[in-house]
């Protein structure tokens, strides 16, 4: 019989156990590599969910077309390395530019989104007239949206329904070419939004610097808005919920009126809940610096308020200096009896310029004399 050393028993235990070694290879972490994507033009901006960074690069989308970036993964960054213009020649309703998906970082590096909207203006914006498109920028997604210059829209600029937490900054929406003939040129028209921010932006255009049609948590800081219709909550319709608005730090500059909440008549099951006006300043406004109406219509206020939306905690923090034209009113607020309810303490706010106003329908507001 042959005899085995230890050390022959060693080796042959080792050359025992090398198959299974091979079989069962230790497989390293793999880290994705990034996948870098250009659109040079519209017919580009499809299949982008396997891109982790992509360019825009300069571009004229032909009239009648739409660039829409969309279904993007978190971690996405997305920037402009030229202006993007949109061509003319068809009047139709579509959206000119949607970016959409998860938690997204978008940059325009300073360049321009031109709706080239004089070929659409008629004085009739989106309630009638020439078919044209309703929003020029369509947010859908959580993230950053920074440094972009927009011009020109036809109707509204920008439409914003983020999922999640979404910081819109550093951007510059001048609409002043459309004085004459721009018509309902809002600027962010915010709808079924969660935790947003919208800070040290510039809006110059003939409607509402922003809309909160509904969301959570809105906040809207630091921004100036001129020549158009103020800082609006609503219009409010029936089914939508606003809970949780802290407006802050803006100047309003020549606008019909500076800080406004309006709901519009004979809707119902609908709220707005929880606003801070907190140091704003509000200058040259010229129907109302504060107006906060359940009256509202795309016609015009009817002058009577109708029952069904309620609001609910409206507080003036700070020092909010709101300054109108001699032939305004400084404060109106029309309530249909017993919906306006909750805190309303008013002592943040100081009017100055126009006429004395009115609460109607028992707001139950302190710390301000009408």
């Amino acid at each position: 019989m042959p005899s085995f050393t230890f050390k022959s028993l060693l080796v042959f235990a080792s050359l025992a156990s090398l198959p299974a070694a091979l079989a069962s290879p230790v497989t390293p972490d793999i880290v994705p590599r990034a996948t870098s994507c250009t659109i040079k033009t519209y017919t580009d901006a499809t299949n982008l969910s396997s891109c982790t960074s992509i360019t825009i690069a300069a571009q004229t989308v032909p009239a009648g077309q739409s660039l829409n970036v969309t279904g993007l993964k978190d971690g996405t960054t997305v920037t402009l390395s030229g202006d993007i213009s949109f061509g003319t020649g068809v009047h139709w309703t579509g959206t000119l530019f949607t970016l959409s998906g998860g938690k997204i970082s978008f940059n325009g590096n300073g360049h321009t989104i031109n709706g080239n909207g004089a070929y659409y203006w008629d004085g009739q914006g989106t309630n009638g007239g020439v078919d044209k498109p309703k929003y020029t920028v369509a947010l859908k997604h959580s993230g950053t949206f920074t440094n972009v210059k927009v011009i020109n829209v036809p109707g509204h600029a920008f439409s914003v329904q983020n999922p999640a937490a979404l910081t819109v900054s550093s951007v510059t929406y001048d609409n002043s070419a459309g004085k004459s003939l721009g018509h309902n040129t809002d600027g962010f028209d915010v709808s079924h939004s969660t935790d947003l921010t919208i800070t040290g932006c510039t809006v110059i255009n003939q409607d509402d610097c922003v809309a909160i049609n509904s969301g959570t948590n809105v906040k809207f800081l630091n921004n100036s808005c001129t020549g158009g219709h103020g800082i609006s909550i609503g219009s409010i319709k029936t089914g939508n919920v606003v809970n949780g608005v802290t407006i802050s730090g803006n100047k309003v500059i020549n606008n019909s009126n500076g800080l406004r909440i309006k709901t519009y008549a004979d809707n119902n099951n609908a709220s707005v809940s929880n606003v801070i006006y907190k140091d704003n300043t509000v200058t040259g406004a010229t129907d109302y610096g504060v107006i906060i109406v359940q009256d509202y219509t795309n016609t015009g206020e009817t002058g009577t308020a109708t029952a069904g939306i309620t609001i609910n905690n409206v507080s003036f923090q700070g020092t909010n200096s709101v300054a109108t034209t001699s032939s305004a009113t400084m404060v109106k607020v029309l309530c249909y009896p017993g919906d306006c309810t909750g805190t309303w303490n008013w002592s943040g706010l100081k009017t100055s310029g126009g006429k004395k106003g009115t609460n109607v329908g028992g707001a139950p507001i302190t710390g301000y004399t009408f």
